[in-house]
């Protein structure tokens, strides 16, 4: 086999695979599980409602269009930002900063990835498809927000409430306040712990004149505005498990919902920033699955049919 400088060798050439982990380190694909769990909530709750039937087919669409969003927007959020990453020194080592991106690839395959989420969209029903380029809007607008606004958190919550309202839209095709109350949980919940991962970068930011709540107002009162958006996040869950005539089971699931926004605020401190990653994480990571999994529990227990 000849390598590429001519030389006769014995490896395996380098393959295209490389290239694709590294895109997908790019855009961290495994922190879906912060915005899936709740998708699959709306979607099989409205299926629920419907026919008390799940239909794999769609939910499958689903999926693949959650995927393909996210993944476009965590792409256009590391190219237009990559600047800005190069010169803080927690995200100096990010794929397009060192190079194991190119600027090219990284266009390329969040165009690709967004073909899929519309092409996913176009599959579910017109009204998907009709309300997809607004999905696509704050997605490309958030990365620009710490430019001109104090409160990105709130452009990336805007743009995290759309998918459990585009879920439901995707079973149903029709417009869903319930599911609206979810989104604005996944919003707010979303939001507040933005606020928490932001207080990593106050001097970077201040620095280099990034803004941010953190950068603006301190470190405690982030926290304190985390605190009050994961409470509102709570009672906006009551709510929609009123609204939807949520079972036991969900009930439950709240109830560990508010046990880990608890816990979360209780290892994050203004001058002890160790755990932030446990609670950025895993604290979170752990909410979205625990509460899908007892909202499923509910729904089956009540008469989903799987």
């Amino acid at each position: 086999m000849t390598t590429a400088d001519g030389v006769v060798g014995s490896g395996p050439a380098p393959r295209p695979a490389g290239k694709v982990k590294s895109f997908l380190r790019l855009v961290m694909i495994e922190h879906s599980v912060f915005a899936l769990p709740f998708a699959y909530i709306a979607a099989l709750t409205a299926m629920f409602e419907a026919d008390r039937s799940v239909h794999w087919l769609e939910l499958l669409l689903v999926t693949v269009a959650m995927v393909g969003l996210r993944t476009f927007a965590m792409a256009c959020n590391r190219i237009i930002d990559r600047e800005i990453d190069a010169r803080n020194p927690r995200t100096a080592g990010r794929e397009l900063v060192t190079g194991a991106v190119s600027v090219r690839s990284a266009w390329t395959g969040a165009l690709l990835a967004l073909v899929v989420f519309l092409g996913a969209a176009a599959l579910l029903n017109p009204l998907c498809l009709a309300l997809a380029p607004i999905a696509v809007v704050p997605m490309v607008v958030y990365p620009y927000g710490k430019r001109f606004t104090n409160f990105p958190h709130a452009i990336l919550g805007l743009a995290q409430a759309m998918g459990p309202v585009g879920a439901w839209i995707a079973v149903t095709g029709a417009w869903s306040w319930d599911a609206v109350v979810l989104g604005l949980a996944v919003g707010v919940w979303i939001g507040g712990f933005d606020l928490i991962f932001a207080c990593q970068d106050v001097q970077a930011d201040r620095a280099h004149g990034v803004k941010s709540v953190p950068a603006r107002f301190g470190i405690p009162a982030a926290l304190h505005g985390a605190r009050a958006a994961h409470l509102a996040t709570t009672a906006l869950l009551v709510w929609y498990a009123v609204l939807t005539g949520a079972g036991l089971f969900f009930w439950l699931g709240l109830l560990v919902v508010a046990a880990a926004f608890v816990y979360e605020h209780t290892i994050v401190r203004p001058h002890d920033l160790s755990r932030l990653n446990r609670a950025f994480f895993t604290v979170n990571g752990f909410i979205g699955i625990a509460l899908f999994a007892c909202a499923l529990l509910d729904l089956v227990t009540r008469g989903l049919r799987g």
